[in-house]
């Protein structure tokens, strides 16, 4: 499919980089993370020839190699491009745009990650509020952050903030997907955990049998 498209629109085309970071995202699915570098970065020169420098779609191909970056430790080569891609996704979609929410999403784990606790739960926060709004409460980018939130809060050992998330999380699976969805298991175990730290043993343990009554 890439071959076709490069003899009919050419090597250079702004479709090119598509199929690019179509490929690269498969080639790291499958831990190819070399190859996978590779062609985000050829995408990215792609972009940077055909599009304005400001172009949203310059911003996912920075997101994508920034999370490469991430996953492999290589968080000085990360930030650069987090902090781009959110510069750009502000100043062409807005600040109430959900593909801003994205990046504040993607800043906000790098942050925490250096310790930058306050600041990544401001951008966490800030996150949901826009994707309610954009797309709605019970989207699954607004559930992704709502878990993002929780799980952020737990590992703070801030327990009784991160309970409504969890609870709020589970709600939205319900309504949604189901409690029969395969990601509703580990859900149910953090959810759980942080009950139990709260001295709410009795409301775990009924957690956990309806769960596994529903399983």
């Amino acid at each position: 499919m890439l071959e076709i498209r490069q003899k009919v629109l050419g090597p250079e085309h702004p479709d090119i980089a598509v199929s690019l970071n179509n490929l690269a995202n498969l080639y790291y699915d499958h831990g190819q993370v070399k190859k996978a570098e590779q062609l985000w970065k050829r995408a990215l020169e792609i972009q940077h020839e055909a599009l304005s420098s400001e172009h949203p779609s310059i911003a996912t191909s920075l997101g994508n190699l920034a999370h490469l970056y991430r996953r492999e430790g290589r968080q000085k080569d990360a930030e650069p491009l987090l902090r781009r891609a959110l510069a750009i996704r502000e100043r062409m979609l807005g600040p109430e745009h959900s593909e801003f929410a994205k990046s504040l999403n993607d800043l906000a784990l790098f942050e925490e990650d250096q310790g930058q606790h306050k600041e990544a739960e401001r951008m966490l926060k800030r996150a949901v509020e826009i994707y309610e709004k954009a797309l709605g409460p019970d989207h699954p980018h607004t559930r992704t952050n709502v878990h993002n939130l929780a799980v952020f809060y737990a590992n703070q050992q801030r327990f009784l903030e991160a309970e409504p998330y969890f609870k709020r999380e589970l709600s939205t699976f319900e309504k949604t997907l189901g409690i029969e969805h395969p990601e509703v298991a580990l859900l149910v175990q953090g959810y759980a955990h942080v009950l139990e730290k709260l001295g709410r043993g009795r409301d775990a343990h009924k957690l956990r049998a309806r769960f596994g009554e529903k399983r």
